[in-house]
């Protein structure tokens, strides 16, 4: 039976007179890739920040890894990770001192040992007495996504992981992104590039104006988009049109 690694619940936060969650309802099973997208303004920033324990809700609750985030936020803390939109790497050292710099922020033993095995994972061993000045745009996000498991976190948070890279790059980081699932990681995805969600998910939300409105695997919400008429070959719909013609129902 499969675990549940987030559980949400009726979770809202508004700031002022902006309603910016409105009554969010979702499970992410353990191990699983989970892709949340939205528009800009969403509210997708916004539920990963309570979530990280970063802001406070102000409805509702939020289990991670069986931890209330409000009533428990330092033990959600010690088993997740977070990586945002932009590479939080130190330019100025070496990927190797990036490496082992959080390993001893999170008083771990042996940091040389696990920045050198965490290196190899990675590919980035040739790189590894390099600075991270050096480093090209799939380089940095590849360290920074081999910071973010220091430690060996059961649950990731990528935050839009892929914005400004190269299509090689991205390639790179979805391969990446997919072995770290593989190894029982659960990943919590949010992104704006749909293909990339199409390509990576095995459960695919989407959140608009501040609510939940359609949820499932790709398989699940193709079944939302209409058949197409053809005389011959039944058209698939790309995960684009899908969310095109969601959105496009919530707003008439």
């Amino acid at each position: 039976m499969q675990k549940t690694a987030i559980q949400v619940k009726d979770l809202q936060k508004s700031y002022k007179s902006l309603d910016v969650l409105k009554g969010v309802n979702f499970n992410v099973e353990q191990g699983s890739i989970f892709a949340l997208l939205g528009s800009n303004g969403a509210g997708k920033t916004t539920l990963v920040k309570i979530l990280t324990t970063l802001i406070k809700q102000d409805g509702g609750t939020a289990i991670v890894n069986g931890f209330d985030v409000a009533l428990k936020p330092g033990n959600v803390r010690q088993v997740i990770s977070l990586t945002g939109q932009f590479a939080a790497v130190d330019e100025m050292l070496t990927g190797q001192e990036n490496l082992i710099m959080i390993a001893r922020l999170r008083h771990l033993k042996n940091p040389r040992q696990l920045a050198d095995a965490l290196l190899t994972r990675f590919g980035l061993t040739e790189a590894a007495k390099r600075r991270a000045s050096t480093y090209s745009g799939g380089m940095r996000r590849r360290l920074d996504l081999a910071m973010s498991l220091v430690g060996t976190p059961p649950i990731l948070f990528l935050d839009e992981p892929t914005t400004g890279l190269d299509p090689e790059a991205r390639i790179e980081v979805w391969k990446m992104v997919k072995e770290l699932a593989d190894s029982g990681i659960t990943v919590f995805l949010t992104t704006q590039y749909l293909d990339e969600a199409e390509q990576l998910a095995d459960h695919i939300a989407i959140l608009h104006e501040g609510k939940i409105i359609a949820s499932g695997t790709l398989t699940e919400l193709k079944k939302l988009f209409p058949a197409a008429e053809v005389e011959y070959v039944e058209k698939q719909p790309t995960l684009e049109e899908i969310f095109l013609a969601i959105i496009g129902k919530k707003e008439k």
